[in-house]
């Protein structure tokens, strides 16, 4: 904390900056402006980010240089209390991180918060964000809807059983060796053809964006996916837009018809459609006893 000439106290400003997730030609002017006047950086990689400005043509600091501090998960804290110190003799601090907007699934948003407590300038160079790009091109409706994050190790099912109804596009994030796992688990809470996305390496010279049904998505991810990916989901239909009884009854058929045990096919057409689950056994078994 620092006194200005009136005699009140002074503190630094934290300024989040969104790196580009893949194409160089997307980091705005402000963006280097920021990164050569800096005296102080927090950087995810202390790395790849001298490879940037490398690859941008700008020298970190100025002539004066910068004093650049790595800043990742296994150090948030600690170095946070640093940073929070020298925000408080009035410097001013830039945090990055290896692509897109600290504090979305990666470091900044702990600082953030510590200065919003105390009273500390927090302001933000906006950047490309994985989350807001994949949505847009997903197809899938933007509305409203919802970024989860990187879905949990450990208790998959439960997490995504607890957003089956969730009315909400939604958008996660996925690492390439777990994709498929993840797809097979959502097929299983959100139903086989809930619509979705798998976006990867957006921005950059290999990206793709598959679109299909979750279990479509699941079986063309089980050759390997390569790259940063995300994932969108389309939301829970509403209840008033139910299917109608033939419709429940044609989806059970198809489930068995893809080796899908009958018991197994009626539950997930239920939470599919929003039916009753004895709403979709009466039927099915009318149909059988017509037969």
């Amino acid at each position: 904390m620092v006194e200005g000439v009136d005699g009140t106290r002074r503190f630094g400003r934290l300024v989040l900056a969104g790196l580009p997730i893949g194409n160089l030609e997307d980091a705005p002017p402000r963006l280097l402006r920021a990164l050569e006047g800096a005296r102080v950086i927090a950087a995810e990689d202390t790395r790849r980010l001298r490879q940037f400005a490398s690859r941008a043509g700008i020298r970190i600091g100025g002539e004066a240089g910068a004093r650049i501090v790595s800043y990742y998960d296994a150090n948030e804290n600690r170095r946070g209390d640093e940073l929070l110190a020298d925000l408080r003799r009035g410097e001013e601090v830039l945090v990055v991180t290896d692509a897109g907007m600290p504090g979305v699934s990666d470091p900044g948003y702990r600082l953030a918060a510590a200065c919003a407590r105390e009273g500390i300038p927090v302001t933000a160079i906006p950047g490309p964000s994985a989350v807001t790009t994949a949505l847009v091109v997903s197809g899938l409706p933007t509305d409203r809807f919802c970024f989860e994050g990187f879905p949990p190790r450990k208790g998959l099912k439960t997490y995504l059983d607890e957003l089956a109804d969730e009315r909400r596009t939604m958008v996660f994030f996925e690492s390439p060796h777990r994709i498929t796992a993840t797809l097979e688990a959502m097929a299983a809470a959100f139903g086989a053809n809930r619509r979705a996305a798998v976006c990867r390496e957006l921005t950059k010279t290999y990206e793709e964006v598959r679109r299909g049904g979750l279990s479509e998505l699941a079986a063309w991810s089980a050759d390997g996916v390569r790259g940063e990916i995300s994932v969108v989901v389309e939301g829970a239909r509403p209840r008033s837009e139910s299917m109608s009884d033939a419709d429940l009854v044609e989806a059970v058929a198809t489930l068995e018809d893809e080796g899908m045990r009958r018991k197994e096919a009626i539950v997930r057409v239920a939470k599919e459609s929003g039916a009753p689950k004895r709403r979709v056994y009466d039927l099915v078994h009318e149909v059988v006893e017509a037969e």
